[in-house]
């Protein structure tokens, strides 16, 4: 960063965080329904339906009060299994309002999942639909549940039913405790690659930095915010946040659609969204080019799709790197047009201080490669009800271990090379798997990649590519030789795979990430049914 660039960056991190916060999630609601009014702050993509600030001010108190008359009050932890209708969010505000404690649940979980995650958490009730409903009240790894004993359905009719929550006198509420900035609000259940999903302790604190942190990375007067992901994961929450921030609507999808994602843009008028990379594959037409994004939120991206949605879209498109425990730890400054296509995931977020350290847990020189430890205010508190993962992650001083390795260059710009745990060690060489699979998803025939280890009595272990290919290729018409002149072209020898397997799909975790776990114990010899590029024959 020049010295222009790098003030910039001080004086917007100096004003994001000299403001005051509100005393807590439902004061905040409170100040943006009496600057907004009748403004509509939340719109239903799927039927159209609108809710003013006013709305949901009012609306929140009312279901408030309905979870308070069935006895839920602070510290109280309530499931909430939903889609992503207007019920979600407004449960959720409710909660805080309450001082109680949100428990988001996959809507796709399976009775047993969802026993784990209302037992682990405590919850003493459950918001679902009927459908949902219907399928777990019999189920039997769900008998004995408090949750379940104590339902609200939406949908339903009569006093169980979410409309007689919502039917409450919103004047007559009062919470029996106020919550404060770090009362807890969220177990966010995190589902990780190894082992059952771990519930991250987020505070009202938590989602007020995250959100005005999003809010104050955009330039301009940008209003208009879509949400595309499904409620009971972290973003859409922020994303409603964010926009209420901007004095501003949130336009909330019913699920992710790569084919009608442009389609709400323009329609809409999205100033600012999280774009996946999966719509570049939508055809190209005329009307790319006036896409009305001021700013576009992209998380991972291969360096020449950065390039190319700038390119085609004509919009300002910025990596960021951030996780459920810690919120935002990273982005790349709107400005900084010179970081398109770095892979940089940027500097530090305001509010978040980071470290990359060794395995002793000191520092590392600009250039070297360690893992990225992050602080500051409103990070989690902790993983409920896991002591040996809270003593592995959180260290003295308020640290969190992200578990994710990186580098920071001289400009100050950070970069992520892989996981902690996903990397491979082949004759003393430590290989990223992810700059392995960015070199094979490159490829056109390749879909999709996920590369392991495999141990080697001689190496140590050695690099296997897990493929799944794009039609119309097909094991038999994939040219394997090509890829591995590919590899060899841009990666060092020793990163180069030496097994290739090709799969119809990847297993995947509830939040779509490959279960590399799953990969790695799927049979007791890795080289199994894989191309061995040394003995040029299928093992």
């Amino acid at each position: 960063m020049n010295d222009i660039e790098l003030k910039e960056a001080q004086d917007a991190r100096i004003a994001c965080e000299a403001l005051p916060f509100a005393r807590n999630l439902g004061a905040f609601l409170d100040q943006a329904a009496q600057e907004m009014g009748d403004k509509t702050a939340l719109h239903l993509i799927a039927t159209d339906r609108e809710l003013s600030a006013l709305d949901i001010q009012t609306m929140t108190r009312s279901v408030a009060a309905g979870l308070k008359a069935k006895g839920v009050t602070f510290g109280d932890r309530v499931g909430v299994m939903l889609g992503n209708v207007l019920e979600f969010p407004l449960t959720w505000l409710a909660i805080a309002r309450l001082g109680a404690v949100m428990v988001p649940i996959n809507n796709r979980y399976t009775p047993r999942e969802v026993a784990y995650v209302l037992g682990d958490s405590g919850a003493k009730l459950l918001v679902t639909d009927a459908a949902t409903d219907a399928n777990l009240r019999d189920a039997p790894e769900l008998a004995g549940s408090p949750a379940m004993g104590c339902r609200v359905v939406v949908g339903a009719e009569g006093a169980d039913s979410w409309d007689a929550l919502a039917a409450h006198d919103a004047a007559t509420f009062l919470p029996d405790r106020e919550p404060e900035l770090d009362d807890l609000l969220n177990i966010q259940y995190t589902s990780g690659t190894t082992g059952l999903p771990k519930g991250c302790m987020l505070t009202h604190r938590y989602w007020l930095v995250l959100s005005r942190v999003a809010a104050f990375r955009i330039k301009g007067d940008i209003r208009n915010v879509l949400s595309a992901q499904p409620f009971y994961y972290m973003d859409p929450q922020w994303q409603l946040l964010m926009a209420l921030y901007l004095r501003g609507t949130v336009f909330l999808a019913e699920r992710p659609s790569s084919s009608s994602f442009l389609g709400w843009v323009h329609r809409y008028r999205i100033g600012y969204c999280i774009f996946p990379q999966i719509v570049l594959k939508q055809p190209a037409e005329p009307r790319d080019a006036e896409l009305p994004l001021a700013l576009a939120s992209i998380f991972g991206w291969r360096r020449d799709a950065h390039l190319e949605i700038e390119r085609r879209f004509n919009v300002t498109a910025r990596e960021s790197f951030g996780m459920t425990e810690v919120g935002s730890a990273l982005s790349v400054p709107y400005w900084a047009n010179d970081m398109v296509g770095s892979g940089s995931c940027g500097i530090p977020s305001p509010f978040r201080e980071v470290s990359i350290r060794n395995a002793e847990g000191e520092p590392v020189p600009d250039g070297e490669i360690g893992e990225l430890w992050v602080r500051g205010p409103g990070i989690m508190l902790g993983y409920w009800n896991k002591p040996e993962a809270n003593a592995d992650s959180l260290r003295p001083g308020g640290w969190f271990r992200t578990g994710d390795l990186f580098r920071r260059d001289a400009k100050g710009f950070f970069y992520i090379v892989g996981r902690v745990k996903d990397m491979i060690r082949r004759s003393g060489e430590n290989i990223a798997a992810n700059e392995v699979e960015a070199v094979l998803t490159g490829w056109p025939d390749v879909l999709e990649a996920a590369v392991i280890g495999v141990p080697d009595a001689d190496r140590g272990e050695e690099v296997k590519a897990c493929l799944v290919l794009r039609p119309p290729a097909t094991r038999e018409t994939f040219d394997l030789p090509a890829l591995a002149a590919h590899c060899a072209q841009h990666l060092a020898a020793f990163k180069v795979p030496r097994y290739f397997d090709i799969r119809d799909s990847l297993p995947k975790t509830p939040s779509e990430k490959v279960a590399k776990h799953l990969l790695r114990s799927e049979k007791p010899d890795l080289r199994a049914g894989a191309f061995d590029q040394v003995t040029q024959q299928w093992n």
